[in-house]
């Protein structure tokens, strides 16, 4: 297994890492010492890794583990925390010192961690194009990748083919399948009553070329919204037409929803993966969701991973276990196999998509957008799903106003 230059080197020397070490530095790049000389240097180590781990993933991380464990001598320690606690945990733990080497995370709480300053680099070397390019974007920032992604879950729109045999190409397709098909609902998308829920409507947004913020060459976004203009006052104003007509609706939960779609009211729903065993031996295809606008319906990319902390004494370690242990076609099937999102690794991903629905769900992803995990993102979610909710409820009188105060309010709260 071929390891990094930095951690053969600083395993062999001085540097050598302890449970109770002080190697501080980064983690380490690739390098072109022969596989066996790094791996008899880390077979040498002792040492140990916390990782924090929720219910879900921890048998996959602990096969993983035992793994390492056998290969190294380095002890891995897995905690288990429920996944809502690890991120106010881990801003709290780390500056004082304590918390855990690796914890399990998802790729927007990135912005937070760097602003506080609790995560490290890793250093993925060549191994960057073996995942699939949105999900390191994802975890890149100022160019500098933190975290190792292991799965990646994305919208699409998943349809009953027994009420709709073919897949829409457009929104209005899609509710003249719809209604056609004689249902309840031409089709379902949850919202969150009054609050709104623009994460699921976000690829209507994106058609009508209006996204929350813009993006660098690379994937990673900068504190400058383009959702307002002549594109967003578009994307409002069918908003207003729409909840008008009947087709959005801020009564339909997320519970109501998954009800309806099982229940056969309707031929589509717009949703995740995480549906999916609710719907049981329904005949189903996932399809990228039609768009109203003139461009292609983008939803957000969510991408889970493993960050390292900035305060590990064993960064190097912990390094090593993430990019050649957790980066395994085995370990990454093993986490998509307990938590159901495509993985990452693109070998990994390549066997999951022989079930037609993960290769849907990819197919899709594959055009999907990282949702941003810049800070000011925090200053948009409140303003911008309340917002959508008055429009589609009809509270809002004039669609175009009232986003264009939604604008100006977000650029208040960033400043």
């Amino acid at each position: 297994m071929r390891r990094s230059i930095l951690l053969a080197s600083a395993l062999a020397t001085t540097l050598a890492l302890t449970a109770c070490g002080s190697g501080e530095g980064t983690a380490g790049g690739s390098g072109d010492e022969p596989a066996d000389d790094a791996a008899s240097a880390t077979a040498q180590a002792s040492g140990s890794l916390t990782v924090w781990v929720d219910e879900t993933r921890e048998a996959a991380v602990e096969q993983a583990a035992a793994a390492f464990e056998d290969e190294t001598g380095v002890d891995v320690e897995l905690v288990q925390k429920n996944f809502e606690d690890i991120r106010a945990d881990f801003l709290a733990q780390v500056p004082t010192g304590e918390g855990p080497d690796i914890t399990v995370g998802a790729h927007d709480w990135l912005g937070e961690f760097t602003a506080n300053g609790v995560v490290a680099p890793i250093e993925l070397g060549d191994k960057a194009g073996d995942f699939i390019p949105v999900s390191v974007e994802a975890f890149t920032q100022d160019g500098q990748v933190y975290g190792l992604p292991y799965a990646i879950e994305n919208i699409a729109l998943i349809r009953n083919t027994e009420l709709a045999p073919e897949a829409p190409k457009t929104f209005d397709d899609m509710i003249a399948a719809g209604e056609k098909a004689g249902t309840k609902f031409p089709f379902l998308i949850q919202s969150d009553g009054d609050k709104g829920d623009p994460y699921t409507y976000y690829p209507f947004q994106t058609s009508f070329g209006a996204p929350v913020f813009e993006q660098n060459d690379d994937g990673s976004y900068r504190p400058e919204l383009a959702l307002g203009g002549k594109a967003g006052e578009a994307y409002a104003t069918w908003l207003g037409e729409q909840g008008e007509a009947g087709n959005l609706s801020t009564d339909i939960s997320y519970d109501i929803a998954v009800e309806a779609f099982a229940k056969g009211r309707s031929p589509f729903v717009v949703g995740g993966p995480w549906m999916l065993e609710k719907f049981g031996d329904l005949d189903l295809a996932v399809d990228p969701v039609p768009a109203p606008g003139g461009q292609p319906a983008q939803p957000f990319a969510g991408v889970q991973g493993f960050y390292v902390s900035a305060q590990s004494e064993n960064a190097l370690l912990a390094n090593d276990f993430l990019v050649n242990s957790m980066s395994t076609p085995e370990a990454q099937t093993a986490l998509f196999e307990a938590g159901g999102r495509p993985p990452a690794l693109v070998e990994a991903a390549d066997a999951a998509s022989e079930d037609p629905l993960v290769a849907g769900f990819r197919e899709v992803g594959a055009t999907a957008v990282p949702m941003p995990s810049i800070p000011e993102m925090g200053s948009v979610w409140s303003f911008w799903g309340v917002t959508e909710a008055s429009i589609i409820s009809g509270k809002a009188d004039d669609p175009a106003a009232a986003w264009d105060k939604m604008v100006s309010d977000i650029e208040g709260s960033i400043g």
